[in-house]
């Protein structure tokens, strides 16, 4: 799978972010993206070929590993990094439109239009919501699916067209485990990120305006 396009958009998103965003982009970028690429993909590459079960009747290996593994946990984790991703399109998306605008008045609309204020600071607080909400769903997603945050080495099977409870053995069991406590470490580090960020904004802005108005009555 080719990740040009999130680095793109990864790139894209730091030109306006805040320092806080910045370093959310670097986790994002060198501590899943990069990871992923080089390592957890390799790793999770033949999962289904070496699930191995102590019988050998028809199918039974397929709706066990169907069964335990319902969606691949290197898929899901592409899934997240993609959709936690997307909501920056909101803000590089509003940046264009204030740039298309100026473009079409023939005329300096903004005295930035990648500064975040006005409405591009509602978009980005989105944004940081979204991003958020995001991923939190996904860990509680994570959890469920696969029954808390775990890999068990030995899993039992009593699945038709199993004829009785068989054994079946999940291949590096260990390796894939710490790269699930990795993922789960790096998606609570950007949750903390995103609500530091959405603080210090939130912060930053009603001192902005509480000063406005303090000024404003005093003249």
């Amino acid at each position: 799978m080719s990740w040009a396009f999130l680095r793109d958009l990864l790139s894209g998103v730091n030109k306006y972010s805040t320092g806080i965003g910045r370093i959310w982009v670097a986790v994002v970028f060198m501590f899943r993206l990069l990871v992923y690429v080089a390592a957890a993909e390799n790793i999770w590459k033949r999962e289904h070929d070496e699930f191995e079960c102590n019988i050998k009747q028809p199918g039974c290996e397929n709706v066990c590993f169907d069964h335990f593994f319902p969606v691949s946990h290197i898929r899901l984790w592409a899934l997240q990094l993609i959709i936690v991703s997307t909501p920056s399109l909101l803000v590089v998306f509003h940046v264009a439109y204030r740039e298309n605008r100026e473009k079409q008045h023939n005329q300096k609309l903004y005295r930035n239009p990648g500064k975040i204020d006005g409405g591009l600071l509602c978009t980005y607080l989105i944004s940081l919501i979204l991003k958020t909400g995001l991923e939190i769903f996904f860990l509680v997603l994570f959890y469920k699916l696969y029954n808390g945050f775990k890999i068990p080495r030995l899993v039992k099977c009593d699945i038709k067209p199993c004829p009785n409870t068989v054994d079946c053995y999940i291949s590096k069991p260990t390796e894939k485990m710490i790269f699930l406590y990795f993922l789960v470490a790096t998606s609570c580090l950007c949750i903390v990120l995103n609500l530091s960020e959405l603080s210090y904004l939130i912060f930053k802005y009603s001192i902005k305006c509480y000063l406005k108005r303090h000024m404003k009555k005093q003249q």
